[in-house]
C-alpha cells in the first residue's frame, strides 16, 4: 500500500510514491551502479553519434571528478599517452584492463562497496580507450592524428592482453597472448578478449580509412610514422597508385610496406600450395623392376589364389611394381589479370599466387596484366614485389589486348591452363568472349575468375557469367582458396 506524495509537484517533476504505514522501506539505488550506467550510456551515445549529449557529458564529468580521475578522460582530443604522461599511476590500470580475471565470480550481493567503486573507475578507463580507437574524428586526418590513433590502438591491445601490433596485424596472440589473468578483473568489466578475431580486422579497416583521409606522402616521408603503418590491401592499393609520385625516403618506405604485405600474404598462400606434387604419374612407362619399387601389398593380393592351406605357403607367380616415372612435359599456367581500378585486390593476390606456382617444378608460369594496354610480366613472375611495382593500376578495360599476348603462349592446349581474372566489364565483350571460347574448344583448360580476394566478394558482368555457364566454364568467384584448389587439381 502506498500513498501519493502530498504537495504539488514542481514543473516537470516526476510523480513519486512513498511507502504506506507498516510497509518495509524501499532499497535505495546503489550510487556506484548509477555512475557506471552514466559512463556506459555516454560511451554508447558517442560511438553512434559524434555530437555531444550535454546531459550525459556533464553527468559523466561529475562522476569522473567524484572518483578522483582526471577530467581529460572525457576529452576526445586527449590521447591515452598524454593522460598517462600527466598521471603515470594510470598506466598500470590500463594494462590488462579488459582481460577477465581467473577469480571465481562472487555470488549476487557479495560485492562490497570497494568492488563497485572499482567497477566505476574501470568503466571510465574502458570508455576512454574504446572511444579514442573506435570513434576517430571525421574529416581530414593529419599525421599527428594518425600517430595518436596508432598509439591509442596500442593501448587497446595492451588492455586486451595482446602484444604491440598483434590486433592490427590480424594475428591472434601466440603463446602468452590473451592471458586469462590480468590486472583487469571480475565484476562487470567488459571482456572483449573473445572478440579479438573480429577486432583485429576492424582495427585494420579503421587505420586504412584514416590513412585514406590524410596526406599519405607526409606519413611516408617520416620513417617513424611509416614504420608504424600496418600493411593492408587498402594501403597497398594507395601505395601502388601513388608510387610514381614518390621519391627518396617516401619511396623507400612505400616499397618496404609493399614488401612486408607481399611476404605475409605469400606465407599464407604457400601453405595452401605446398602439397602440390611435381607431376602426374606416367603409366605409359613400364615400372622399373627393382626391389624399392616392389608393391608388396598388391603382389600378395593378386597371388592369394595360390595359397596352399596344407603347406601354409603362398606361391607367387608374378611380382608387381609401383609406377614411379612422372611426365616430364612442363605444364603451362597462363594467368591474365585485369589491373583496372576495380580489381586491385585480385591483382595483388594473383601476382603472389603466380609466383608461388612458378616455384614448383614442371610448371611454366606466364603472367599478363592489362587495362586498355597489356603488359607481359613473365620475366618478373618469380618476384611478386617487382611485378607489382611494374603495374599501373586504374584505367579502362579491354581484354582483347591481353588476349593478343596470351593466345601465342598456348603451344600445347591439352597441357595448358588459362586463368583469366576480371570483373568482365569489357569494351569489346563479344569479341573477347569468342576468343575465350576458342581457347576452351582447343582443349586448353579455361578458368574465368570473378574475384580472388581474402573476403570472397566480387561483382561479375552478368552477360559474361551466363555465357561462361552455358559454355561449361562457370565463373569461379570467392576466396582465393578456391582458385588454389582448381589449379592444384589440374597441375598435379
Amino acid at each position: 500500500m502506498t500513498e501519493p506524495l502530498t504537495g504539488p509537484p514542481g514543473p516537470g517533476a516526476p510523480r513519486v510514491a512513498l511507502p504506506g504505514p507498516g510497509a518495509p522501506p524501499a532499497a535505495l539505488p546503489d550510487p556506484d551502479d548509477n555512475r557506471r550506467q552514466v559512463l556506459y550510456w555516454r560511451l554508447l551515445a558517442r560511438l553512434f553519434d559524434p555530437e555531444e549529449q550535454a546531459t550525459l557529458e556533464s553527468a559523466s564529468l561529475a562522476v569522473v571528478e567524484d572518483i578522483g580521475l582526471p577530467g581529460a578522460l572525457l576529452d576526445p582530443q586527449a590521447s591515452v599517452d598524454s593522460i598517462v604522461q600527466r598521471h603515470p599511476e594510470l598506466a598500470a590500470e590500463f594494462d590488462g584492463l579488459m582481460v577477465p580475471a581467473t577469480d571465481t565470480e562472487p555470488e549476487p550481493g557479495a560485492e562490497d562497496a570497494r568492488d563497485r567503486a572499482a567497477e566505476v573507475r574501470r568503466a571510465a578507463l574502458v570508455s576512454k580507450v574504446l572511444l579514442n580507437v573506435f570513434a576517430p574524428a571525421p574529416g581530414t586526418v593529419t599525421a599527428g592524428q594518425l600517430a595518436r590513433w596508432q598509439s591509442d590502438a596500442g593501448w587497446l591491445e595492451r588492455a586486451l592482453g595482446c602484444g604491440p601490433g598483434e590486433l592490427r596485424g590480424g594475428r591472434p596472440a601466440g603463446g602468452g597472448g590473451v592471458s586469462p589473468t590480468g590486472t583487469g578483473g571480475g565484476g562487470t568489466t567488459p571482456d572483449l578478449s573473445r572478440l579479438i578475431p573480429a577486432i583485429g580486422p576492424e582495427l585494420g579497416a579503421l587505420e586504412a580509412d584514416l590513412v585514406k583521409r590524410m596526406h599519405l606522402r607526409e606519413v611516408l616521408a617520416d620513417p617513424r610514422l611509416a614504420a608504424r603503418l600496418t600493411p593492408s590491401m587498402s594501403l597497398i592499393e594507395q601505395l601502388l597508385r601513388d608510387k610514381n609520385n614518390l621519391s627518396g625516403v617516401a619511396l623507400a618506405n612505400a616499397k618496404a610496406l609493399i614488401r612486408r604485405f607481399v611476404d605475409e600474404v605469400a606465407d599464407v598462400l604457400r601453405t595452401q600450395v605446398e602439397k602440390a606434387t611435381v607431376g602426374a604419374l606416367d603409366r605409359s612407362v613400364p615400372p622399373k623392376r627393382i626391389f624399392r619399387n616392389l608393391d608388396l601389398d598388391r603382389t600378395i593380393w593378386k597371388n592369394l589364389t595360390n595359397w596352399s592351406p596344407e603347406e601354409e605357403r603362398l606361391y607367387v607367380d608374378r611380382l608387381y611394381y609401383r609406377h614411379t616415372a612422372r611426365r616430364t612435359t612442363p605444364q603451362r599456367l597462363i594467368v591474365v589479370v585485369d589491373q583496372s581500378g576495380s580489381m586491385v585486390d585480385s591483382m595483388v593476390n594473383c601476382t603472389i599466387l603466380a609466383s608461388i606456382f612458378a616455384g614448383l617444378p614442371k610448371v611454366d608460369v606466364h603472367l599478363i596484366a592489362y587495362d586498355t594496354q597489356a603488359l607481359d610480366l613473365t620475366p618478373w613472375v618469380h618476384d611478386p614485389f617487382e611485378t607489382l611495382l611494374r603495374t599501373d593500376l586504374g584505367g579502362g578495360t579491354d581484354g582483347t589486348v591481353a588476349m593478343a599476348l596470351a593466345q601465342p603462349k598456348i603451344a600445347e592446349p591439352r597441357n595448358t591452363v588459362v586463368v583469366w581474372i576480371s570483373d568482365f566489364y569489357e569494351w569489346r565483350g563479344e569479341e573477347l568472349f569468342e576468343s575465350m571460347a576458342a581457347i576452351h574448344r582447343s582443349g586448353a583448360k579455361f578458368i574465368p575468375v570473378g574475384s580472388v580476394t581474402s573476403s570472397g566478394r566480387g561483382v561479375v558482368n552478368p552477360w559474361f557469367r551466363e555465357r561462361f555457364k552455358d559454355q561449361g566454364t562457370p565463373v569461379l568467384s570467392g576466396h582465393i582458396r578456391k582458385l588454389v584448389h582448381e589449379l592444384k587439381n589440374f597441375l598435379t
